[in-house]
Order: structure tokens, then sequence, then C-alpha cells
């Protein structure tokens, strides 16, 4: 595809101001599109997601007359980018400053329906195991009432989590953070890129593993009052629950997960704490967890 060779040196041209205010969630509702922010994120979508990306801005120097893109990482970029259908535009720093703080010298900008995954959009098994599903309950940015705070860091580690784990899809359950916020995405380090990712409700999540003949392991520390949780360890030793078909439902991180979903749950699995922390985050629960499932379920064919 073409590069416009006009220079965008505007900040405050109503383009420029056009995306920026995909930054704000009104921004991107009301135009449909959203904005991916920084070298790293910006290489994935163009490599694995081409079909999401509109449009690229890059900056180059000032020399106007002989502008050059400031850097040979982004140069590849662009030229990656020219084997798809993404128009790239030239912009001065000053405007790529106005686009995004955090860009780092690229943006780019998606079209957020084609973000949209659905349940049919999920490969199952391809990984050459049985499929594995990562599940969050309720991660939030905003203050929860216990004045603790999940901020879309969270929803950014636990995608990424996913994607290193190689699970076939991460779904988003119930109220939960918008995952096309840039600083969500850009937490991602790409991984939004590498698999689908879903939002259901409660009922809807159920009923979708229970019509894949998929297990639920609820990731909680406590359990109920009837139910216990099992030891992650000792969970890891039955063969053949790990190489069965399952969804890992982690919840809210103040929170935890609510006494009727865990009922719902055919396994409640527990990290053990062998030191004097009183747990971990979510982001690194989603991480042990799910790798160590994944290298369970791959010691043998290592």
């Amino acid at each position: 595809m073409p590069i416009n060779a006009q220079i965008l040196d505007n900040p405050k041209s109503d383009r420029v101001r056009r995306i920026a205010d995909l930054t704000r969630a009104k921004g991107r509702e009301r135009s449909g599109r959203f904005l991916i922010e920084g070298p790293q994120s910006v290489r994935e979508a163009v490599t694995w997601r081409p079909d999401v990306v509109q449009d690229l801005y890059v900056e180059v120097s000032q020399a106007l007359e002989h502008p050059r893109i400031i850097s040979s990482t982004l140069e590849k970029i662009v030229e990656t980018s020219q084997d798809a259908t993404i128009y790239v535009h030239y912009c001065t720093g000053d405007v790529m400053r106005r686009i995004s703080p955090d860009a780092q010298g690229i943006a780019a900008v998606g079209n957020a329906e084609s973000m949209h995954a659905g349940a049919d959009d999920v490969e199952l098994g391809k990984n050459g195991r049985a499929p594995q599903i990562a599940a969050f309950w309720q991660v939030r940015r905003h203050r929860d009432p216990c004045g603790r705070c999940g901020r879309t860091g969270n929803a950014g580690t636990v995608i990424r989590a996913a994607d290193a784990a190689g699970c076939d899809a991460v779904i988003f359950v119930d109220d939960c953070v918008d995952v096309l916020n840039p600083k969500v995405i850009r937490s991602t380090a790409g991984s939004l890129f590498h698999l689908p990712v879903l939002a259901m409700s409660t009922d809807e999540f159920f009923t979708w593993t229970g019509d894949h003949n998929m297990d639920v392991w609820a990731a909680d520390v406590y359990g109920t009052e009837e139910r216990k949780p099992e030891s992650l360890p000792a969970v890891l030793a039955d063969k053949a629950a790990v190489e069965a078909p399952k969804a890992v439902l982690f919840g809210n991180e103040a929170r935890g997960l609510e006494p009727d979903i865990l009922t719902r749950c055919g396994r409640i699995v527990s990290i053990p704490l062998y030191g004097k922390a009183e747990s971990l985050n979510l982001g690194t629960s989603a991480a042990v967890m799910l790798m160590s499932l994944s290298m369970s379920g791959h010691v043998e064919r290592m």
C-alpha cells in the first residue's frame, strides 16, 4: 500500500486530534477504532493481525527536506506493513507526542470491530494438546469497594501469561476492563494479537465450556465451606486431569471468586506459598498456574 508523501506536522489538526482521542473510551466508541502504541505492540499487530490495522503513523526526523524514519526498528515495521493493506503516514515528533506520549515513534489505528472475537473464532487444541482456556472474572480497571485497584496492567499481564502458556483463548467474564484501552494493549506486549480474546457473561461462559466438554478449574485461595482448594502440586500429579480439556477461571484480585461461582466449578485449585507473603497478585498467579499446567502437559513430549 502507498506511503503518504505528505508529512503531518500540525499537532492541532483535526486528524491528529481524532487519533489522540482514541485514548478515551468515548473516542473509541464513537469512531469504532482504537490506538496501538509503541514498536512492540505495533510490530505484533502488523505481523499477526494486519487485517485489523488501518493506518500506521511513524515519526520522521525534523529535517523535512530529507525526512528519515528515526530508527531502523521502525523502518522494519514499515517494510512489513507494505505486505498488507496498511496506509503509512509520516509525522513529526510534535505530532507523534500529541498522538501519544508513549508511542516511542510509532502508533497504529485499528478497526475495533475486527478485534471483537466470537466463540466461533476459537480454534481449540491448536497447540497439539487438549484445549486450555484462561478465563478471568471481573478483571477491572476501576477501584473496587475495598479500596484496592485492579489496574489495566492486570488485564494485559494475564493475556500475556495465557499467550506464553499456549492457551487457545482468553475469556473475560462478566464486567471486565476494556481490552482495547491503549494501556491494556501496551501491557500485553503484543500478545493481544496472538490469540482470541472474548467477552462473555458468567452464564455464557459456563454454557460455552459445557458445550465444549471442558471442565472449569477455579483458581482460588480459600474455596468454600464445603470444598477446600486442592494444592497445585497435588493436582499436577494427576496426569489425566492435567491433559484433559479445561478452562482455568481466575477471580477479581481484590475479592476472588464468589461462592456461587465456585460451586459451578469442577475443581478448586490454589498455589501454595512457601514464604511469608500473604498472597500473589493476579498476574503472577495466572503465570504460575497456567505455565505449570502447560509444562506438565508438555513434559513427555519434550
